[in-house]
């Protein structure tokens, strides 16, 4: 039986749960991140959107920041002791329409109707990787990420079980987006140990590229994390 973390993108699974995912393959449960959005681009053209993100995280061409990112996803895996597996589809801010226009010059925005065949792709894609054993592991989407709402689309059209973690670092930044997500489903703690938060936050800080865009510097990272889940005793899942 493997445990199955579905990652919008290089990062989220970490950022979300890497904590549990240390405490399971410690218990010699198999562990894997499949990560959905992290390929790489047909064409070397960036938008005035990509390009602002790529100053962001100290890079130029879409090449070198999806492979210095997978290069990270593979080191925050090893440190929790799981193995990543990286999808073809592409990160919003390098998608276009039919007609090559750029898509996206936000990424807190509702999915747009040009992409409503998405969902069903990835779900297709991530169905034909399954076992019939296999236990899914998602993010609600909370923050309203267009690509987390994307691949939370993907997960529900699969009709499997699935358990589902709050989006970190969103949840710390809109807190009020949880309640909406959770009406209706079971909540669970698991146990996550003084070592699994020490491991989760090195896990985190793997991706080098991406913390000073994600929290205000290395140690409100640490910090948050670590505050969050001794305020829940362990890392929170809810499931239907």
């Amino acid at each position: 039986m493997r445990y199955i973390y579905l990652s919008p993108h290089l990062d989220d699974a970490s950022l979300s749960a890497g904590g549990w995912i240390y405490e399971q393959t410690q218990k010699g449960i198999p562990v894997e991140i499949w990560t959905i959005l992290c390929g790489f681009p047909p064409d070397k053209q960036l938008s005035p959107f990509a390009q602002y993100m790529h100053n962001a995280w100290g890079m130029e061409t879409a090449e070198q920041v999806v492979h210095g990112r997978r290069l990270e996803d593979l080191n925050s895996a090893k440190i929790l002791g799981a193995t990543a597996q990286h999808f073809d589809f592409l990160d919003c801010i390098y998608r276009r329409d039919i007609a090559g226009n750029w898509l996206y010059d936000s990424i807190f925005i509702d999915p747009l109707p040009q992409e409503e065949y998405l969902p069903k792709q990835i779900a297709d894609e991530i169905s034909k990787r399954l076992k019939p054993d296999d236990k899914l592991v998602a993010q609600f989407g909370i923050g309203k990420h267009v690509d987390h709402v994307i691949v939370r689309q993907a997960v529900e059209l699969l009709n499997q079980p699935v358990l589902y973690v709050a989006d970190i670092p969103y949840l710390f930044n809109t807190p009020e987006h949880l309640n909406p997500h959770t009406v209706g489903m079971k909540e669970n703690v698991e146990m996550v140990s003084e070592t699994g938060i020490h491991v989760w936050v090195e896990a985190v800080a793997a991706y080098e590229s991406q913390i000073l865009a994600l929290f205000e510097s290395h140690e409100a990272m640490r910090n948050q994390i670590r505050e969050y889940c001794l305020e829940h005793k362990g890392l929170r899942f809810w499931s239907k």
